[in-house]
């Protein structure tokens, strides 16, 4: 549990007291945010503030994970300890895909458009990233002949839909895809969410939390260690919570300056790494379904774009003023302030409901 609250605090102060820094070495720079001119008109207010903040957030939650696992308790007073292969994966898979937000983001501050990376090269960076994820999470097998990932379907726990069944080539290939389809579509919905000051950060905040929770909880009831009918089977449930300490405590910080009226934006930097730590957490803590609830803020603004462009090719009528979700009601008249109080409102629902799912089902099988 020390490490686990370490990781948070250094994570948070580093991100808080380093945010500053970066923001203004970018004015230096002069690394400013290019606003789109088709969107509410309120936004054109933020041009020129700097962005790529995402960095930060990465930065300080490799820096808390590090630290974490260097224990300043015993003789020789500094012991490092191996970080997991569940843990290094998802770092993998945040840091991998918050590379390809940043070359997006530094291709529009440079170039001062609203387009970064050509649509191909962005998918082709992060199916790569993704894929590599994929793959890689099956091997590494523990003592208890346990990988990062599983094949089987996962809601709570893993269920016996097992991608496998055909075989373990057929196997890995169908993983991968399921995997991919999970990173994608957490990496984009938190992108998409990322339209408001604060929105998105505020709402990783919570969903990280209940990522912590979960991980201790199924830490101390792993089947390694308390086996019985309703241990949990996830291999470095512990060091997961670490991760997931980490990632909430950078998004604190960086929430400071993040806040209305934003000093900082996060940037697809940001946005992608977010997603695609949520994603990886999901699939290696076995939720991956579960994360649809937990997230399920993300998941409502992506069905958001997803009915407006359907309704809209189909009918040539737009359902919202304006989508994702959140722009609607600006263009309704609400506050920016507003909106993202109640998002958030809407977010932290979304992670009770879902940690609620997640003890029910322990407790009705206990």
């Amino acid at each position: 549990m020390i490490t686990v609250v370490l990781a948070a605090t250094v994570s948070l102060l580093l991100s808080l007291f380093g945010t500053p820094l970066f923001i203004r070495f970018l004015v230096r720079r002069k690394y400013g945010q290019f606003i789109r001119d088709d969107g509410p008109t309120s936004h054109h207010t933020k041009r020129g503030t700097p962005t790529m903040g995402g960095a930060v957030i990465i930065g300080a939650a490799l820096a808390g994970y590090a630290v974490a696992h260097t224990v300043i308790f015993r003789p020789p007073f500094i012991d490092f300890r191996v970080p997991s292969m569940s843990a290094v994966l998802v770092l993998f898979l945040m840091a991998g895909l918050g590379l390809v937000g940043f070359l997006d983001d530094f291709i529009k501050i440079s170039k001062q458009r609203s387009l970064g990376l050509r649509a191909g090269a962005k998918l082709a960076g992060q199916s790569v990233v993704s894929i590599t994820f994929g793959v890689l999470a099956l091997q590494f097998p523990d003592r208890a002949f346990q990988s990062p990932a599983s094949t089987r379907v996962s809601v709570i726990r893993d269920t016996g839909i097992d991608l496998a069944f055909a075989g373990t080539a057929i196997g890995l290939i169908l993983f991968v895809v399921w995997s991919y389809i999970a990173i994608a579509g957490m990496s984009n919905g938190v992108n998409l969410t990322d339209g408001l000051d604060g929105l998105a950060t505020g709402a990783s905040v919570m969903v990280f939390a209940a990522y912590v929770l979960i991980g201790i909880w199924q830490s101390n009831n792993s089947c390694q260690s308390r086996p019985g009918p309703q241990c949990y089977e996830v291999r470095d449930p512990r060091d997961l919570a670490v991760v997931a300490a980490c990632m909430m405590g950078s998004c604190f910080g960086f929430l400071w300056w993040n806040a209305s009226p934003a000093k900082i934006f996060m940037g697809d930097t940001g946005s992608l790494a977010l997603g695609g730590a949520l994603a990886g957490l999901a699939i290696t803590t076995r939720t991956e379904l579960l994360i649809v609830v937990l997230g399920g803020l993300f998941v409502m603004i992506t069905l958001s774009v997803m009915i407006q462009v359907g309704s809209f090719k189909m009918t040539g009528k737009r359902v919202f003023r304006m989508a994702p979700l959140q722009h609607h009601f600006e263009l309704a008249g609400w506050g920016e302030v507003t909106i993202v109080i109640r998002f958030w409102i809407i977010a932290g629902l979304f992670a009770g409901m879902g940690l609620g799912v997640f003890y029910a089902e322990w407790v009705v099988g206990t």
